[in-house]
């Protein structure tokens, strides 16, 4: 996972708009497009920013192309902070043991 390129791709609304938009299941970009008082080209970046960093797939089929989550990386994210948390929870455990 590059966390890196994750975390850019999350720091902007839209995209973070476009992640919830995709939480009910696969959308074509029109109906991604819907969404936005903004360009086609605009989402477009956004999408590509998004399937770089792996946060979704594309699958054309006919003449749309549909995004879907990758939940896998999403996952991954969870799994991540998850272990930051539970890191930390173990050191405000020591602590309080040597309080």
């Amino acid at each position: 996972m590059k966390l890196q390129e994750t975390f850019r791709a999350l720091s902007d609304p839209t995209r973070r708009e476009i992640i919830s938009l995709l939480r009910d299941g696969p959308l074509h970009v029109q109906q991604i497009v819907n969404h936005f008082a903004t360009s086609n080209a605009t989402i477009s970046h956004h999408l590509a920013v998004l399937r770089k960093a792996g946060l979704i797939l594309d699958e054309k089929q006919g003449k749309y192309i549909y995004y879907e989550l990758n939940t896998g990386v999403l996952d991954e994210i969870i799994a991540w902070i998850s272990s930051l948390m539970d890191q930390e929870e173990c050191v405000c455990e020591l602590k309080q043991e040597h309080s």
